[in-house]
């Protein structure tokens, strides 16, 4: 993973916020995935991005609580750029008019370098019960990869083809 941060070096707080970021920015985009494809040539990818959608915000509660209950109110001092280094798709990966398989492949692209991060995250963190927590999430990370992967097998020939939109009615992603 190319990243300028030393995951290895972050600090609890930030550890976490990051996590969160990661969590919810996956949320986001499957929730846009899910809307943008819905029912396409024969296969519900809508329903599945659904699903993965519920999963992630799971997730980033979770976190958000755990880091409640360990720094209160702090102020978070990551950013949106170091999310961009650790997990979410480059930009114009995502596309309006992207196809089911790119979407897929856009997720699990994804999926891989979140387990990255807490696989690497976990070599600096201390408190126990942390370590439970991105372990677990990057065990479960490993599970999304395996159903992307599932459901991908699954997928109709029709699915490599790009999505034709109407400007007006297409979410923006």
């Amino acid at each position: 993973m190319s990243t300028r941060l030393d995951l290895s070096k972050l600090s609890l707080m930030d550890a976490l916020d990051l996590a969160k970021l990661i969590e919810m920015e996956a949320c986001h985009r499957y929730q846009m995935f899910s809307t943008q494809l819905g029912r396409t040539g024969g296969y519900d990818a809508g329903a599945f991005f659904a699903s993965m959608a519920e999963y992630e915000a799971k997730h980033g509660q979770e976190i958000e609580e755990r880091r409640k209950t360990l720094f209160g109110d702090a102020a978070v001092r990551v950013t949106l750029d170091d999310l961009f280094d650790v997990e979410a798709p480059e930009m114009g990966e995502v596309t309006r008019s992207m196809s089911t398989l790119q979407a897929f492949e856009v997720g699990l692209a994804a999926e891989k370098k979140a387990y990255d991060f807490y696989d690497s995250a976990l070599a600096g963190i201390v408190d126990p019960d942390v370590i439970e927590l991105f372990t677990e999430l990057r065990d479960e990370e490993t599970e999304h990869v395996e159903m992307l992967k599932e459901q991908m097998a699954r997928l109709p020939e029709s699915a490599s083809q790009e999505v034709a939109f109407d400007v007006d009615e297409t979410p923006a992603l």
